[in-house]
């Protein structure tokens, strides 16, 4: 496959998310799996494919403006909490409709 032609959510994943989700792929889906694979519990694995998700959904916002996917992202990455997230963002949005 061309570079030109992959995906930029598939670009835009960390190593060990693509990892990750090579492991899914091979385990065909199974969280039962990927938990044993991991070592880790149920719960765990569905929170990290969670976030993958969400990770990736984010990516795929591309109509979005960067302050509020950055900001956004920090919140998948569980570096600030979601209610603060959404706090930040209508601030932004709010001042950003004022400065019109």
């Amino acid at each position: 496959m061309e570079i030109d032609k992959i995906p930029q959510w598939i670009l835009a994943l960390e190593p060990e998310d693509a990892s990750f989700l090579k492991n899914f792929v091979l385990k065909s889906g199974s969280l039962k799996e990927i938990a044993r694979l991991y070592e880790v519990s149920y719960p765990t694995v569905r929170l990290r494919l969670d976030k993958l998700i969400q990770k990736i959904e984010l990516n795929d916002q591309k109509e979005e403006e960067p302050f509020p996917a950055f900001i956004k992202g920090l919140a998948v990455d569980s570096r600030i909490d979601l209610e603060t997230a959404k706090i930040i963002i209508e601030k932004y949005k709010s001042e950003k409709e004022n400065s019109k």
